[in-house]
């Protein structure tokens, strides 16, 4: 078993664990990039829980998670283990109303 695939785990294991999931740069508190910013915003906005992961704080996942779901860059929102998607398809979503009702549902709203 390899560092990798440890990594591949603990993803794996997080975007289970949590119906709702954030990979950011920063902290809901504190976003390191306009990016994730926005992506706080809307969550926030939703109200709803949702878990997060600082990747600049987690090298190891910083560097693999874009391996595991064929995403380029950050933040990442994860839903019921599916990628929703970067902070562009998480505005457009939020746009339409779209976000909301798919993050109430996995929050058991």
């Amino acid at each position: 078993m390899n560092d990798a695939t440890d990594v591949m785990k603990v993803i794996q294991e997080q975007i289970e664990k949590n119906p709702v999931i954030l990979y950011m740069k920063g902290s809901p508190q504190f976003p390191q990039c306009g990016f994730s910013a926005r992506a706080v915003e809307v969550m926030t906005t939703i109200g709803k829980p949702f878990a997060y992961v600082n990747v600049l704080e987690a090298p190891e996942i910083r560097s693999n998670l874009p391996k595991y779901g064929d995403w380029p860059t950050f933040p990442q929102l994860w839903v019921n283990g599916e990628l929703v998607g970067g902070s562009d398809i998480i505005m457009e979503m939020h746009v339409s109303g779209d976000l909301a009702k798919m993050v109430e549902e996995a929050a058991g709203a």
